[in-house]
């Protein structure tokens, strides 16, 4: 790039709201902010923000402003589609007459609550359904039933569904009480009804399940059916997480 054309690092960043330009300056003097892979120091550098990919510390940023990035707690009842022929309830309606073409990250089915994240970026997207990153998922379930106390231990080893086994990245036991058990699971498979089938394997069908977290980004006290956009922190691990 010649050095009149693109814009100073400094000011996409400032721009981006990593830090102000002065801030900003001192972030590329320290080596920390890297575009296309390359670590910059030069004051002067000028850089196309709709094509170049930056990093601080490793993170991230995203420099283009149509970019989208956002969280739904989607409620039970809801459909994982942008529209519904016979009318009920979906993911579109909640992101209706927005200017993005937006779409869903992964589904999750009607009776299951939880965080579900849309964007535009489709290659973001792309990554973080496909099983080879291995992006951990979080949910929390109420099961039928008391659990055994070797039960984590077999659903870490592994259980044998019809399609192939599926071991949890890790279980606990949350609250147990009057026949019925809360336990939180994480686990980076993305098959169908995955966690529903898991349990119903082991004896303990699901009477509830919420999804708490994809990767870094977590649920949090965000009301059902309620749009926040994801904070820069959190797009940078989801970035991070896919090798983007």
């Amino acid at each position: 790039m010649n050095d009149t054309d693109g814009v100073r690092l400094q000011k996409v960043l400032a721009q981006a709201g990593i830090a102000s330009r002065r801030a900003a300056e001192q972030l590329i003097a320290a080596g920390r902010v890297s575009v296309d892979g390359r670590v910059v120091r030069e004051m002067g550098r000028r850089i196309d923000p709709e094509t170049a990919v930056v990093h601080v510390d490793g993170s991230r940023v995203v420099l283009r402003e149509d970019v989208v990035h956002l969280a739904l707690n989607k409620p039970r009842g809801m459909l994982s589609t942008m529209s519904d022929d016979r009318g009920r309830p979906c993911v579109g309606d909640v992101v209706e007459g927005r200017v993005e073409r937006l779409f869903h990250v992964g589904r999750l089915d009607a009776d299951t609550e939880g965080l579900l994240l849309l964007t535009n970026d489709g290659e973001l997207g792309h990554r973080l359904m496909h099983p080879s990153f291995e992006v951990t998922k979080t949910y929390v379930a109420e099961v039928a039933g008391q659990l055994p106390r070797d039960l984590g231990k077999r659903l870490r080893a592994g259980v044998e569904l019809e399609d192939g086994p599926v071991a949890v990245d890790s279980f606990r036991l949350v609250d147990s009480a009057a026949g019925r058990s809360m336990v939180e699971l994480v686990l980076h498979e993305g098959r169908k009804h995955v966690v529903r089938r898991l349990m119903d394997e082991v004896g303990h069908p699901v009477l509830r399940l919420v999804r708490t977290a994809i990767g870094e980004v977590r649920l949090g006290n965000q009301r059902p059916g309620r749009l926040r956009p994801l904070t820069r922190a959190e797009v940078g691990s989801l970035y991070r997480a896919v090798g983007m």
